[in-house]
């Protein structure tokens, strides 16, 4: 299960699938250095995306 305190590193090398979902809701840059830092959380606010939303397309 993906949560809003894991980063967009841990995200996408757990599963790799999951960069296309980041992608299709405007974050462009799942592998930039800060991506693999940054929380889900944090990413949402930068990028104005609904974090409610977004955790549930990556959890489906």
């Amino acid at each position: 299960m993906i949560t809003k305190d894991m980063t967009i590193g841990e995200i996408v090398n757990a599963d790799s699938s999951k960069a296309e979902v980041l992608m299709s809701f405007g974050m462009g840059c799942v592998g930039c250095p800060s991506a693999q830092a940054e929380t889900l959380a944090e990413a949402a606010v930068v990028h104005g995306i609904n974090l409610e939303q977004l955790l549930e397309a990556l959890n489906k």
